[in-house]
């Protein structure tokens, strides 16, 4: 198994120290501050272990409160807030230092028919025919960076719009939507929470570049700085990450100092298995 995804998947394996408290770690590889996808995946993994595998989870609101901090675990307590005849609902905090980083709430569901419809996917190439992550970045970052940026992804992410490192050297590349195919770059088990928890990581890697695109923005530029504020997630159908999903991404809105994405995951066949909203923080300095 590949290096990066092994490591993601020890990171979700959250260990439990006592009734619905349960001890998350980040990766060796410490960042500034946790990354926003690693806790609210940790954070799904630990409300999900709190119930039974019968209800599937359908939506997930969460909150960004403080940076996590990447040297220390985070413990996360459940609040299981009720178990009703066809809906779960669970509440998780991530605490570090004796504070609130984090806060979730999800709600799941038995299995139930009902009428059925979803929005067609969007045009987009083939994931096989793009280049990939590493053929895009090494023009923009050297070999050497791009490599080290990629290795340490356990996604195989193929854009099928422009970057945003590459809009903020040609304005005239801005665009208001992003359309990305990505999958886990290695076979996974058969686990539906899994591959629900992959999925809510995966996406807030690129929903606030989406902002950024529409104003040749980008981060690193030496005057974008910004967090995730806030992120919602609905699950419509049960779907695999190690299998080539597109991530359809555009953003309605931008104005003091945060800007607002949306996104829709879409299978190979075209149906519609997720989506997401996320408000984040964007602060640009003059130049």
């Amino acid at each position: 198994m590949k290096e990066s995804v092994k490591a993601l998947l020890d990171i979700l394996d959250l260990e439990q120290i006592e009734n619905d408290i349960f001890r998350g770690r980040s990766p060796e590889d410490r960042q500034q501050r946790v990354f926003g996808g690693q806790v609210a995946g940790q954070a799904l993994v630990a409300a999900g272990r709190t119930v039974p595998p019968t209800r599937a989870v359908h939506s997930l609101h969460a909150y960004f409160i403080r940076p996590g901090d990447p040297s220390v675990p985070i413990v996360y307590q459940v609040d299981r807030v009720r178990d009703g005849r066809s809906f779960t609902t669970r509440r998780v905090l991530a605490i570090q230092h004796g504070k609130a980083i984090f806060s979730l709430s999800a709600s799941f569901q038995i299995t139930e028919d009902g009428p059925t419809h979803h929005a067609p996917i969007p045009d987009a190439p083939d994931p096989e025919s793009l280049p990939t992550a590493l053929d895009r970045l090494i023009p923009v970052f050297g070999e050497r960076a791009a490599e080290e940026f990629v290795n340490r992804r356990p996604f195989d992410v193929r854009h099928a719009t422009p970057l945003t490192w590459e809009a903020a050297k040609d304005t005239t590349l801005a665009t208001p939507e992003s359309k990305v195919w990505l999958k886990v770059d290695d076979d996974l088990p058969e686990d539906p929470l899994l591959h629900v928890c992959l999925m809510t990581y995966a996406s807030d890697m690129t929903l606030l570049d989406t902002v950024l695109l529409n104003h040749g923005l980008a981060w690193g530029d030496k005057r974008t700085m910004g967090a995730s504020l806030d992120h919602a997630m609905w699950f419509h159908k049960p779907f695999r990450t190690d299998d080539w999903l597109l991530y359809y991404q555009d953003t309605p809105f931008a104005g003091g100092a945060r800007g607002l994405a949306r996104g829709q995951i879409f299978t190979r066949e075209g149906d519609l298995v997720a989506s997401v909203m996320q408000e984040g923080l964007i602060r640009v300095t003059d130049s």
